[in-house]
């Protein structure tokens, strides 16, 4: 989710707001309990992508499968995702503070070990 936080800033710096396609209402609430739906449109009526969802979804298949997870390129954007989450909204400090230092310092081990 911080993920589509710093992808929906980045997308209304140039004017445009980012639309999350078919949520289930337990995404709905987990963004919205975010505070994420002040910076992206949920469910819209009206959007361009409704009916294409499962093309989206076979278009991505191939960019996940090659995500390798534990890499520092990947344990670097977990973290930055959650700095995005935790400043998105007051409260998500809190919630996020705990596993922003584990990843810190899970970033720095493996940085460390591969230098």
């Amino acid at each position: 989710m911080g993920t589509l936080a710093g992808l929906a800033s980045r997308i209304s710096e140039i004017g445009g707001k980012l639309q999350i396609a078919a949520a289930d209402e337990k995404s709905k609430n987990s963004l919205e309990d975010l505070g994420l739906d002040f910076l992206m449109e949920i469910n819209p009526e009206g959007g361009q992508w409704i009916g294409l969802e499962e093309k989206a979804r076979d278009f991505l298949k191939p960019k996940i499968a090659g995500t390798k997870a534990g890499t520092v390129l990947h344990t670097r954007h977990v973290l930055e995702a959650h700095e995005i989450l935790s400043g998105a909204n007051d409260s998500n400090q809190k919630k996020f503070s705990g596993v922003i230092k584990l990843l810190g310092d899970e970033l720095a081990e493996k940085s460390k070990r591969s230098s």
